[in-house]
């Protein structure tokens, strides 16, 4: 079912935008250098479709996401510079195109890997740890845990990210509703939404809004715009959720003690600190962000020497290259493949193709509104690096509503988003596929109630950064 709407979806793309293609290319406007009906150009959508279906299975094989779309990527540009001769094109235009790629990847690996090893660190340092006793803790009735965790997912993800905030608080969840799996189901869903929603207003919430702000669509203040529409996605589900959720007090919790390790708070305020100044970098000296992680990144390590050496309680066991080795590798390698495997594809025509098709057939409301339901089934990275390899004439408006619709679509199955496959595996049994899917009409009256905010509070965007 899966496999049969990604091709119908793309194979529709393609049959709207032919037409308009070759009414172009006879009025002398651009024409693809490659022919899209070659059997090695489908050769490639095939692989590309194989590999993503290897990463949806991912659950069942426990192969990696990273090993099949990165195998893909390779079989991709192996397979263009096969036949790239036979249409001119030289090695010399074969090698831009993949440095290209390696341009955007490079600028996000870094990024990402000083984020992930800020959130490592703050992990070791147990900071997670203590919200999740105080929560454990607190005395609140499942309905109460409900929207703590609900809330708190909300407000963690646009700083964490919503892989991170879903494991910490689906280890609270698994906590206090050890022995009511109807507790942990709902509030599995509710924790995933709100993780995604929380995620969409900030450029450091979710990796698309960070594509789209490194991309330089949107400002980086103008991603606070979707913060009402944000809430909205998560309250509208949420508001009716709880009334399903019991108000009696959790039974068999354990009394854990945690407490902070040495320097957990010089670290998170060194974290805050090393976010301003990638904003800065960013706002002020026209620098890439990754300047300003990389830099605080670097003070990070000295902190750790600090407090390895010279604390007035010293930790010899705290090394921060054993939290960059703990970073998300999978996540960071997965993005690598996605990014040159959808290169390929662009580098083919293909997403000029899509673009022609969707955007300018169907009209940027409509595709952008279309791509969270695509994000639903296909992980939200591909479809935003898609859309800006595409780089559809659009204002600031509609780049909002795409962030915003990639971001919180994928809540709409369990599958859609990093947090509902991490809740999947910590909650196995309890929160799966089908108890997800049970929700799907209420998390769509949510998805829908956010577009209608967002068109209601940011229309007087329209028209503003057109390009």
């Amino acid at each position: 079912m899966i496999l049969r709407f990604f091709l119908s979806f793309f194979l529709l793309s393609l049959t709207i935008s032919i037409p308009a293609m070759a009414a172009e290319a006879e009025g002398g406007g651009h024409a693809f250098a490659i022919d899209l009906m070659h059997p090695a150009a489908i050769l490639c959508v095939a692989i590309f479709v194989l590999s993503y279906i290897g990463v949806l299975l991912e659950e069942f094989t426990f192969l990696r996401k990273s090993k099949p779309v990165m195998l893909g990527a390779g079989l991709i540009w192996v397979t263009i510079g096969i036949i790239a001769p036979s249409y001119g094109i030289d090695h010399h235009t074969l090698r831009a195109a993949i440095f290209h790629g390696l341009e955007e990847y490079g600028s996000l690996l870094l990024f990402l890997l000083a984020a992930m090893t800020y959130i490592s660190a703050m992990q070791e340092r147990n900071v997670f740890s203590v919200i999740r006793m105080k929560l454990t803790h607190a005395g609140l009735s499942l309905r109460q845990l409900f929207w703590a965790t609900g809330v708190l997912a909300f407000f963690l993800s646009p700083i964490a990210d919503n892989l991170t905030t879903a494991l910490v608080l689906g280890a609270v969840i698994m906590a206090v509703g050890k022995n009511d799996p109807k507790f942990i189901a709902i509030a599995c869903v509710n924790v995933v939404n709100a993780a995604n929603a929380g995620g969409a207003f900030s450029p450091f919430g979710d990796i698309t809004t960070l594509m789209v702000w490194q991309a330089e669509k949107v400002e980086f203040f103008e991603f606070f715009t979707l913060f009402l529409p944000s809430v909205v996605n998560f309250l509208v589900p949420a508001v009716i959720m709880s009334f399903f959720v019991s108000n009696d007090q959790p039974t068999g919790v354990e009394n854990e003690i945690v407490v902070l390790k040495t320097g957990a708070i010089r670290i998170i305020i060194l974290g805050l600190c090393t976010i301003i100044m990638a904003v800065s970098f960013e706002q002020f000296l026209g620098l890439p962000p990754f300047v300003g992680m990389m830099m605080g990144m670097s003070l990070l390590m000295i902190m750790a020497w600090y407090i390895r050496h010279h604390s007035r309680k010293k930790d010899e066991n705290f090394n921060i290259l054993d939290n960059v080795a703990s970073a998300e590798w999978d996540t960071l390698l997965f993005f690598f493949g996605v990014i040159f495997s959808v290169g390929g594809l662009g580098f083919l025509g293909y997403l000029e193709a899509m673009s022609m098709g969707l955007y300018d057939g169907l009209g940027p409301s409509v595709t952008n509104i279309a791509m969270g339901f695509l994000s639903a089934i296909v992980d939200n990275i591909p479809i935003m690096f898609a859309v800006l390899t595409m780089e559809p004439q659009m204002d600031h408006f509609q780049w909002l509503l795409v962030t915003l619709t990639a971001g919180v679509g994928g809540s709409m199955l369990s599958i859609g988003s990093a947090a509902g496959v991490a809740l999947m595996g910590v909650a196995h049994g309890h929160y799966t596929f089908f108890s997800h899917l049970k929700w799907f009409p209420i998390l769509l009256a949510g998805y829908a109630a956010s577009i209608a905010t967002h068109f209601f509070v940011n229309g007087s965007l329209m028209g503003v950064g057109l390009h």
